[in-house]
C-alpha cells in the first residue's frame, strides 16, 4: 500500500511512519522545507499549496497536521491557529487527493474526543451528540474540511483520539516528569474521567482504519475510561512513586488558563466501532496503560 502522511514529523507521526515501513507499506511524507529524497514531496497547507503531480499513485492517506492544542495557553491568536492549521490542512490534502487520476481508497482523517465536549458521567460512543465548547467547535470544522473526499466516494474515517499516553511529549508527558519527582497527584477532585490510548494502540488503530472498511467518526481511546484520580494513582504504582499531592482546579486555571478546563472535562469515551469491527488493544485499561508508559519513559 502506497500511503501519504502528513504531520510525520509529529509525537504520533513518527511511531506510524515507521510502523508502516516495518509492515510493508510505502510512505510518502508532506514537508514544508525542501525534500530531502524520493519519499518526500513539500507542500504548504497554509497557502493551500500541494502539486497533484508529485504525489504519484496513492492508495490511503494518514493526516495528522494540526498546532498542538495544549503546548500554549489560549489566546485569540493561538486559537485561530489550533483551527487554521487542521482546517488548511486538510482542504489542502484533500483537494490534492481527488486531483489525482485516481484518488486514493482511503483517508484517515485525525480527530479527537473534543468533538463531545464535557460528558459527565455519560458514556460517549461515535453516536453521542457534539459538545459546544471551543474544542467541539473545532472538531466540526476540522471533520467537515475531509467532507468533500467523502462526498467523491473516498472512504473517510475521522480518528477522535484520547489523551495520548507518549513518555515523548504531550500532556503525559509532562505528567510523567511531575510523577518520576513524587509530585505528581490528582487533579482537581479527580472525578472526572479520563479516556486514554497508548502509542502502540493509536499507531495499531490508525494502520487498521487503513485497512479495514470503518468511515465516520471512530474513537481511538482504550475500552476501560477511568476517573482521573484512578489514572493518577495507577501511575504512580507504575512508577513506585507517591501520589499525594493533588492539585487544586484553581491553580489549574492559573497555570493553563481556558485549556483548564479541557484537563478537567469528564468523557467517559468508548472505541465502540473499532471494537465492533474487531480491533484489539494492547492497553486496555488505566492501568495497563500506565505500566507501558512507565516502562517507555
Amino acid at each position: 500500500m502506497r500511503v501519504v502522511v502528513s504531520g510525520a514529523s509529529g509525537l504520533i507521526g513518527r511511531h506510524l511512519v515507521r510502523h508502516l515501513h516495518g509492515q510493508g507499506h510505502e510512505v510518502v511524507t508532506l514537508v514544508r522545507r525542501e525534500p530531502r529524497g524520493p519519499g518526500e514531496v513539500r507542500w504548504d497547507p497554509a497557502a493551500g499549496q500541494l502539486d497533484p503531480a508529485q504525489l504519484g499513485a496513492v492508495d490511503g492517506a494518514v493526516n495528522l497536521s494540526g498546532a498542538g492544542v495544549g503546548d500554549e495557553r489560549w489566546t485569540p491568536e493561538r486559537k485561530e491557529l489550533i483551527v487554521s492549521s487542521r482546517v488548511d490542512s486538510t482542504r489542502t490534502l484533500v483537494r490534492a487527493l481527488l486531483a489525482l487520476d485516481a484518488p486514493p481508497r482511503v483517508l484517515v482523517n485525525a480527530s479527537a474526543i473534543g468533538a463531545y465536549g464535557e460528558g459527565g458521567e455519560a458514556v460517549l460512543t461515535e453516536s453521542s451528540p457534539r459538545g459546544d465548547d471551543f474544542l467541539a467547535d473545532v472538531v466540526a470544522r476540522w471533520e467537515g474540511a475531509a467532507a468533500p473526499a467523502a462526498e467523491a466516494g473516498v472512504r473517510v474515517a475521522l480518528a477522535r483520539t484520547a489523551l495520548l499516553a507518549d513518555p515523548g511529549g504531550g500532556a503525559f508527558g509532562r505528567l510523567l516528569t511531575l510523577f518520576k519527582l513524587g509530585a505528581g497527584g490528582r487533579l482537581g477532585n479527580g472525578r472526572h474521567w479520563w479516556s486514554l490510548i497508548s502509542t502502540p494502540d493509536e499507531v495499531a488503530a490508525l494502520t487498521f482504519l487503513l485497512e479495514q472498511p470503518l468511515s465516520g467518526p471512530v474513537n481511538l481511546a482504550c475500552p476501560q475510561p477511568a476517573r482521573n484520580a484512578e489514572v493518577t494513582r495507577e501511575l504512580g504504582r507504575a512508577l513506585h512513586r507517591p501520589t499525594l499531592l493533588p492539585v487544586p482546579a484553581a491553580a489549574l486555571h492559573v497555570a493553563l488558563g481556558e485549556f483548564a478546563g479541557q484537563v478537567l472535562a469528564s468523557q467517559r469515551v468508548v472505541p465502540a466501532a473499532l471494537l465492533g469491527a474487531g480491533f484489539r488493544f494492547r492497553h486496555p485499561d488505566a492501568r495497563a496503560v500506565t505500566r507501558w508508559l512507565a516502562s517507555a519513559g
